[in-house]
């Protein structure tokens, strides 16, 4: 059975970069049919989409709002997606969730979540 465990964040200023990561455990493979991705939820918000990789491709599809800032890049060997953030924005303060299933990813196709990591952003 897979788990998802993200690693990075934490609390930067408006215009700066941050990247989190996320570690799939499992003693099987990955297959390539499935897709890695990150969701994130504000606090009083909805959970929401921010972008996904498609395991075996390598395709990467974005969210318009994160879109040109943002980029996803996967580690087959290590198991790992990796979220570069880049000119981040205090609307980018969220709880970042990794997740994982069929692809394409979108929420009701998610298989496995990841507990979350913190992004702050202050302005």
């Amino acid at each position: 059975q897979m788990q998802l465990q993200e690693s990075g964040g934490g609390l930067v200023q408006a215009g700066a970069s941050l990247s989190v990561s996320c570690v799939a455990s499992t003693s099987g493979r990955i297959l390539s049919s499935w897709a890695m991705g990150w969701f994130r939820q504000a606090p009083g918000k909805e959970r929401e989409f921010v972008g996904y990789v498609r395991w075996g491709s390598g395709v990467t599809v974005y969210a318009d709002s994160v879109k040109g800032r943002f980029t996803i890049s996967k580690s087959s060997a290590e198991k790992t997606i990796y979220l570069q953030m880049n000119n981040l924005e205090p609307g980018d303060t969220a709880v970042y969730f990794c997740a994982a299933g069929p692809g394409p990813l979108s929420s009701d196709r998610v298989r496995v979540w990841g507990l979350g990591t913190q992004v702050t952003v202050s302005s």
